[in-house]
């Protein structure tokens, strides 16, 4: 009967899962639909519990052998029957309260109508304070539409933002200046999108506003008698607009099918006299799949002094009268950084504190995250953030909130998040399309719709980190404490913590005590101190249904004792005890982690792999390196080595660290055949050269790996003279770090790297004629790096039409280098010279050839001669470039 109720609970899950998607657009009105939802959404949770519990079992082989113990087989049998009832039990609910009714899904009119009065009230809010930061942004945008050409088809322009940044308000400035838009356009009209509307009261409205109310009238009289349908209006709005220069604001843009219907059924298509259309949305990617790059203006957040200006404009507060109060001063300052430059929080917040007294301040500052839910003074910034979340789709939220794991300005790496979000089974894949991609088509869409913000943009434009602004994360954690689903764990915590969390993450530094149900959690997270009794060890049997143990970024170091038990968590898939750790071994009972993908125990004090490590079938991503407190700058990293039977991690696409010295011969051969392997991190110090078998196989892997993106090979000051017997490098190489002696002459396959954007070298020794001649024409190449004795001339010169696309160059002790030099037509793309370290005894000669350049970065002992003349140079560069000097070093 086992399985029989196992299909039945499976099949169960699938319709809870649609209900739940249905039940999250209609919830926020029915209170009762909502407990339900939530009832369901828990018993979901704990079906997938169960249903990944007993796949672990039946996949086991000791379940092949022995069926599984008799004591677990009758554990989750009951279990099972016990969800079916609750199953049914829930359903029953259902027909007694008749919480789903068959119009529900027509019930967010009133919602919506509700966010239009929201959204007025908060632009006339706006507009009340007579902006701060808006003149620049409004002059800017103006020029961007070019409103005195008066001729060619209509020019549409998007203003994109997050939500409360003022997009409405800037769009609204322009609408109504009289000396660019008023005396320059025939008609316009400002038309209010959102995410829902009727099309026939619209193109009543844009009749109304373009040409009259008694043009309406007229028109809506000549189809008296008859049912007005869209193309009626529509059509006699094209024949109208057809020889007018009209201006027109859409505002609150969010979807692709809102445009086109718009901009095919009520523009004409032929009109030339030069009119412009403004949309605002918060959604990037919409702007860029409606008009061309160069016409999204791309409204930034207020500086820290303009919204210090704003908010004390909104207090009825002087900039004297806070320089003489040092604890309102402080106050001011925590709340500017809390609002983060957004207008509408400014002014909200302001508000609040307009009717208090200045010693009521800071506790109102430290009440914002729970008030947010409750107090009507908040409102208007509640909802501008809910709205954006209701309108993510149901794969996305569960994705959004799992950011508030996180702390508050927390730079959250890409990579890191998405391995995580894949490990939750939050990212689905169908179709053959690579599960990481679709997750980071995930974080992507985020940040299209504004809902995180970039944090760091590497050399190719690829967003590798983001940040989550603090109002935003607020409203975050409200939702994900309502809904269950993450619980933080602060310095000021009730000891007993209700309800069934599936995440939990520590912030505190307190190491806090907390009592709750573990047996439900999905995740835990910490970023504190260790926490106390009655708490759970790291590796605790209490949290079976763990998935992810993530400890990178804790107070305290893991210990062996820590992870002995990690056998025992059979669902994990995801575990990161990147140190420094006290970690010497991995147990033997991680070959028990069937499922697990991701492993980081990078900076440990483990020096190779077990044997069992290659039974993990399911592993996408292995870091491992040895931590060495003491390692000198030319022995950066201390590798581990893999076991035999490596080979058998079909899956694997991240390897790192390997030290080739600590593996085996016939180890070393088995990497050729990773075949999904992407990234791979190599070191062999000492006498690795003289092992000319294992160098052999080294090459003959190297060539096999087709799907190779990132090569990094450090043998030291070692030599490297025997990556030239490599004959077909991995074609698809986009980054090549080597640290090593190449013999003054680079392999003659790197000239073959038409993909390669990033190499960095050390120790190369290498003449002039291999940079400008091999490396130079490289097409893709973006950023290279130089490092100690990579390069041995005196003279580094970048010729005529050599490194076309290199937008960075790092330069770090390169003796005996004195001069860098850019001709003519070289790197026409360079935006950054990094030069950290050494001593040019003339200087760095003809940045004039380098149209783009914006910075000169001189680090600590970085020394030029004449610094006075680069700094003339630099002023005189017509792209305004910043020559930015670090330390506080003598310059020469």
């Amino acid at each position: 009967g086992v399985r029989k109720d196992i299909w039945f609970i499976k099949d169960e899950l699938e319709t809870m899962e649609a209900f739940l998607e249905v039940a999250e657009s209609i919830k926020k009105k029915d209170v009762l639909l909502k407990v339900w939802a939530k009832q369901v959404r828990d018993l979901s949770y704990n079906i997938e519990d169960c249903l990944s519990e007993f796949m672990v079992h039946v996949g086991s082989q000791s379940f092949l052998r022995r069926l599984m113990k008799l004591k677990d087989r009758h554990r989750i049998a009951v279990r099972i029957r016990d969800l079916k009832a609750r199953v049914e039990e829930v359903s029953i609910r259902n027909t007694r309260y008749n919480l789903i009714k068959a119009e529900a899904s027509n019930t967010t009119g009133d919602m919506d109508s509700h966010m239009e009065d929201v959204r007025n009230h908060s632009a006339s809010n706006i507009d009340e304070a007579e902006l701060v930061g808006f003149s620049k942004p409004k002059k800017e945008l103006i020029k961007l539409m070019d409103v005195k050409t008066e001729e060619g088809t209509a020019k549409v322009v998007f203003v994109v933002g997050m939500g409360g940044l003022g997009k409405t308000t800037l769009a609204r400035k322009a609408f109504e200046s009289k000396e660019d838009i008023v005396n320059n356009f025939s008609c316009q009209a400002w038309i209010t999108v959102s995410q829902t509307f009727s099309k026939i009261e619209m193109l009543k409205d844009m009749i109304m506003q373009l040409f009259g109310n008694e043009d309406l009238k007229k028109r809506l009289k000549e189809l008296e008698g008859k049912t007005v349908q869209v193309d009626d209006l529509a059509r006699y709005l094209r024949e109208k607009l057809q020889e007018k220069r009209y201006f027109i604001v859409l505002d609150d843009l969010w979807t692709i099918d809102a445009w086109g219907w718009i901009k095919d059924i009520a523009f004409p298509t032929t009109n030339i006299k030069g009119s412009r259309i403004i949309v605002t949305t918060r959604d990037i990617g919409l702007a860029q799949q409606c008009t061309s790059k160069s016409l999204i203006y791309h409204l930034e957040h207020l500086h820290i002094d303009q919204a210090t200006n704003l908010l004390l404009k909104k207090i009825g507060k002087t900039d004297e009268e806070t320089k003489s109060d040092e604890r309102m001063l402080n106050v001011i300052s925590k709340i500017v950084n809390k609002c983060g430059g957004l207008p509408l929080a400014i002014l909200t917040i302001g508000g609040l504190l307009a009717t208090k007294v200045v010693e009521m301040w800071e506790s109102i500052y430290e009440q914002i995250p729970s008030e947010l839910g409750t107090n009507p003074s908040l409102e208007a910034m509640r909802r501008m953030v809910t709205l954006s979340y209701n309108h993510l789709p149901s794969h996305l939220k569960s994705c959004f909130l799992y950011l508030s794991i996180f702390p508050e300005d927390f730079e959250i790496k890409r990579r890191h998040l998405v391995d995580r979000w894949i490990a939750e089974g939050l990212v689905r894949a169908s179709g053959g399309v690579n599960v990481e991609d679709v997750g980071i088509g995930y974080f992507n869409e985020l940040i299209n719709r504004n809902m995180i913000q970039l944090s760091k943009v590497n050399v190719e434009g690829i967003v590798k980190s983001c940040r989550v602004h603090d109002i935003m994360r607020d409203v975050m954690v409200s939702i994900s404490r309502d809904e269950n689903f993450v619980h933080l764990v602060g310095n000021s915590e009730a000891s007993i913590i209700e309800g069934n969390f599936r995440h939990v993450s520590y912030h505190g530094s307190k190491g806090q005590n907390i009592g709750m149900d573990w047996s439900h959690v999905r995740s835990l997270t910490m970023f504190g101190e260790r926490p106390a009794e009655p708490s759970p060890s790291v590796c605790s049997t209490n949290m079976r249904m763990l998935r992810a143990l993530d400890l990178k970024n804790t107070l305290f170091k893991i210990r062996q004792k820590d992870i002995n038990n990690i056998g025992l968590l059979c669902l994990l898939k995801y575990v990161d005890f990147k140190g420094p750790s006290y970690i010497y071994a991995l147990p033997k009972s991680i070959r028990r982690l069937r499922g697990l993908q991701n492993l980081d125990i990078r900076d440990s004090y483990i020096v190779a792999l077990p044997t069992e490590i290659t039974e993990l079938h399911s592993l996408r991503s292995l870091r491992c390196s040895r931590w060495a407190p003491y390692s000198s700058r030319w022995s950066k990293t201390n590798g581990v080595g893999v076991p035999r039977g490596i080979s058998k991690l079909k899956e694997l696409q991240i390897l790192e660290v390997v030290d080739i010295n600590q593996t085996s011969k016939k180890a070393v051969k088995e990497l050729g055949e990773l075949i999904q392997l992407r990234k791979l991190s190599i070191v062999g110090k000492g006498r690795f050269a003289d092992q000319k078998r294992k160098i052999l196989y080294l090459c003959a892997a190297i060539e096999k790996l087709s799907s190779l993106r990132s090569l990094s090979l450090d043998v030291g000051s070692g030599s490297l003279e025997w990556l030239h017997n490599v004959s077909s490098p991995p074609a698809l190489l986009k980054k090549l770090k080597l640290l090593g002696d190449l013999g003054g002459k680079m392999p003659e396959w790197v000239g073959s790297l038409k993909h390669l954007v990033k190499i960095h070298l050390e120790w190369s020794r290498l003449k002039e004629d291999q940079v400008t001649e091999m490396l130079g024409k490289l097409p893709k190449l973006m950023l290279f790096s130089l490092d100690s004795y990579a390069y041995v001339g005196k003279k580094l010169v970048f010729r005529a039409e050599a490194f076309v696309n290199l937008r960075k160059l790092s330069i770090d002790i390169t003796y005996p280098l004195t001069e860098v030099r850019f001709e003519k037509g070289a790197s026409p793309k360079m935006e950054l010279i990094e030069f950290s370290d050494g001593d040019l005894k003339s200087e760095i000669i003809g940045i004039n050839h380098l149209p783009v350049l914006k910075q000169i970065s001189l680090g600590r002992k970085g020394r030029v001669a004449n610094l006075g003349m680069l700094q003339a140079e630099v002023d005189k560069h017509p792209n305004n470039p910043v020559l930015q000097l670090e330390g506080d070093l003598q310059r020469a």
